[in-house]
C-alpha cells in the first residue's frame, strides 16, 4: 500500500508530484493518473466538473479543493492551510527566507514560480500576447491586468474615502495615498519622500543624477522611464496601437485611449469639490472648478 502524500516519480519524464497529505490509501500497483499513462478520465468531480483517471485522484482533488479542511496553521499569524507545502511557503513571509536565487543577478525569491517569472526579465520572453492590441507580457497576471485596465470599462476597485472607482488595484493604492498623505518611497540622498516609485526614480535622476536617462534617438528628449520613451517614439513614427472599438479612432498611448473611451460612456469619475457636479475628464473638472470657485468667491464677497 502507498500513501498518496508520498512523492511519486514518472518513469517517462522523471518528474514527481507531491500529493495532499490526506489519509487516503492507494494500491501500490495503481498508476495515479500521470499524463503519460494514456488512460481516460472516467471519474467526474460533481462539484466543479473536472475529470480524473482514477478514484484516488478524485478523492485527493475533493480533499484539496472542496473539503474546506485546513489542518496546517501558521504559529506566527494563525493563518491556516490545506497543505504543509503551502504553510512552508507562507512561513517565508515571516522568516524572510528566499532560497530561490537568480544565477544572472543578485535577486532571490521565496517561491520558485516567482524566480521562473523573473528569469523572463533576462530572456525577454513574453509569451502572453494581448488579442486586442500588439502588446505582450512576461506574466499571465500582467496580461489580465492590461486587458482590464486598457480594454475594459470594469472598475472593481473602490476608494473608501471618496468613492472613486479604479480599474487596477495599483491605481487605487496610489490614489488612497492622496487621502492618507502616505509617502512610502524615501530618497536615500535627501529628506524628500514620494507617493510612487516613479516619482522617486524621476527625483533621483533630476536631483541626484542617479540612474539612467532614456533618450529619444530622433529629438534627443530625455525620459526617466523607458515606457514614456516608447510612447514618445510612437509619435515620431505615427504608430497608434490603441484602437477604439466604438469608432475605430486610434491613439498613441493607453492614457489617451482611456480618456477618449469616456466619450462613449456615461461614466463621470471626476467631481467638482465646490458644487458637486460630475465630469468625464479631469481637464474638464479643473477648468470648471476654477470658474465655479471664482463665482463662489464673488457671491461671498457680495454677501459680506
Amino acid at each position: 500500500m502507498l500513501l498518496l502524500s508520498e512523492l511519486q516519480t514518472c518513469c517517462s519524464c522523471r518528474t514527481g508530484e507531491r500529493y495532499v497529505e490526506a489519509k487516503i490509501v492507494a494500491d501500490s500497483n495503481d498508476i495515479t493518473g500521470h499524463p503519460h499513462d494514456g488512460k481516460s478520465k472516467p471519474y467526474l468531480c460533481m462539484v466543479c466538473g473536472q475529470n480524473f483517471r482514477s478514484s484516488k485522484q478524485l478523492a485527493v482533488h475533493m480533499f484539496r479543493f472542496h473539503s474546506g479542511q485546513k489542518p496546517f496553521e501558521c504559529f506566527v499569524c494563525s493563518k491556516r492551510f490545506t497543505f504543509a507545502g503551502n504553510l512552508d511557503r507562507h512561513s517565508r513571509i515571516h522568516t524572510g527566507e528566499k532560497p530561490y536565487k537568480c544565477h544572472l543577478c543578485d535577486k532571490a525569491f521565496s517561491v520558485s514560480t516567482h524566480l521562473h517569472d523573473h528569469m523572463r526579465v533576462h530572456t525577454r520572453d513574453k509569451p502572453y500576447k494581448c488579442s486586442l492590441c500588439d502588446k505582450s507580457f512576461s506574466q499571465s497576471s500582467h496580461l489580465q491586468e492590461h486587458k482590464r485596465c486598457v480594454h475594459s470599462n470594469s472598475r472593481p476597485y473602490n476608494c473608501s474615502y471618496c468613492g472613486k472607482l479604479f480599474k487596477c488595484r495599483r491605481d487605487l493604492t496610489q490614489h488612497v495615498r492622496i487621502h492618507t498623505g502616505a509617502m512610502p518611497y524615501l530618497c536615500g540622498h535627501c529628506s524628500d519622500s514620494f507617493r510612487t516609485r516613479h516619482q522617486l526614480k524621476s527625483h533621483l535622476l533630476k536631483s541626484h543624477n542617479e540612474g539612467t536617462w532614456f533618450t529619444c534617438h530622433v529629438c534627443q528628449k530625455k525620459f526617466a522611464e523607458s515606457c514614456r520613451l516608447k510612447e514618445h517614439v510612437r509619435r515620431h513614427e505615427g504608430v497608434k496601437p490603441y484602437v477604439c472599438s466604438e469608432c475605430s479612432k486610434c491613439f498613441c498611448t493607453a492614457t489617451e485611449f482611456r480618456t477618449h473611451h469616456l466619450v462613449h460612456s456615461d461614466f463621470k469619475p471626476f467631481c467638482c469639490g465646490s458644487c458637486g457636479k460630475y465630469f468625464k475628464c479631469k481637464a474638464y473638472v479643473v477648468k470648471h472648478f476654477k470658474r465655479c470657485s471664482d463665482r463662489l468667491e464673488f457671491r461671498l464677497s457680495n454677501i459680506v
